[in-house]
């Protein structure tokens, strides 16, 4: 059945064509896709999401339970657009959701094009000004949901927290790591100042413009601490020597942007000064915790490195 005539009716559109094929979803659930509109004028993003009757998963893991946690990801990020998107500020860019259609054992989540609003710039080595334009977003995302409850979302966002993981911890070599697992977990959800987190705040998963960022992908978007977010990040594009020259630095720069936002949302100097006391002590513990999926799931992956190795050893000593 063609899409066509769904696209176009949810775009209040004319007309709607297929332009391409941008990537396919993880494990082979779907694809995101670039479609025309009335002739061509404007142009929508399709993500189409059709799970596979196999699945060949990159690093040989699927089960059940890791269709059922993709599944419910897709759930979780249509959830997150229909309704929490919609309270971010222009400072914090993330695509407007145009529609959404459940048909033919697949779902359509229709998405403003990034690239035609200017953010069409895609980098895998950014400058020091990129990096501090992703950590800018990621403070203002999470001073904006401070607080805030994670309903219909991840109770614990994140693609790696403990309790959706089980199949990776019983493969864990670290046995020390492994016994702490569930520590690090209850320290990370016990939190005294939550917030919502992205969930899978990669470098691929921001749009760059000349003086700004957005950001997609929310499958895994819930509740967390800020700094999970940024530990992952970090961890996605220093490599080892940068991290531990730069890692502090950066920290120090997101807790700026972190205070500087939640003085503008109408918290106190003392709770900006509370919530960074807790989310510098947490900081360690959010290494360790992704540590302790990678150690599961890919041991000899590159992220594992001496700046992890040492920041897990303090969360063990803090636990």
């Amino acid at each position: 059945m063609s899409l066509s005539p769904t696209i176009a009716r949810l775009c209040g559109a004319s007309d709607a064509e297929f332009v391409a094929q941008l990537q396919s979803l993880w494990s082979g659930y779907g694809a995101i896709e670039r479609w025309a509109l009335d002739g061509g004028t404007r142009s929508v993003i399709v993500k189409r999401i059709a799970p596979p009757d196999a699945v060949a998963h990159p690093r040989g893991w699927h089960s059940s339970l890791s269709h059922r946690r993709k599944l419910k990801s897709y759930q979780v990020e249509s959830h997150w657009y229909q309704h929490q998107a919609r309270n971010l500020a222009d400072d914090t860019k993330v695509p407007r959701c145009l529609g959404i259609d459940h048909a033919e054992g697949q779902t359509l989540l229709l998405l403003e094009d990034l690239d035609a609003l200017g953010f069409d710039l895609r980098v895998s080595e950014p400058s020091s000004a990129q990096m501090a334009l992703c950590i800018q977003w990621l403070a203002r995302f999470h001073a904006r949901f401070l607080g805030q409850a994670s309903e219909a979302l991840w109770d614990k966002g994140t693609y790696w927290h403990l309790d959706t993981r089980p199949e990776e911890w019983a493969v864990m070599t670290d046995s020390r790591l492994q016994a702490a697992a569930a520590s690090i977990d209850n320290a990370l959800h016990g939190a005294q100042y939550r917030t919502l987190v992205h969930g899978d705040a990669k470098l691929a998963n921001f749009c760059f413009g000349k003086q700004a960022v957005a950001a997609v992908d929310f499958q895994y978007v819930g509740g967390g601490v800020g700094v999970q977010d940024l530990a992952y990040f970090l961890g996605s594009v220093l490599d080892e020597a940068a991290l531990l020259e730069q890692g502090s630095n950066w920290l120090t720069h997101y807790f700026q942007a972190l205070g500087q936002a939640l003085l503008e949302h109408g918290f106190s100097e003392a709770q900006c000064q509370s919530v960074e006391a807790e989310w510098r002590r947490l900081y360690p513990v959010a290494v360790a915790d992704f540590a302790r999926f990678l150690n599961g799931w890919a041991p000899d992956h590159w992220k594992v490195n001496r700046y992890t190795e040492g920041m897990t050893s303090k969360a063990l000593s803090l636990l």
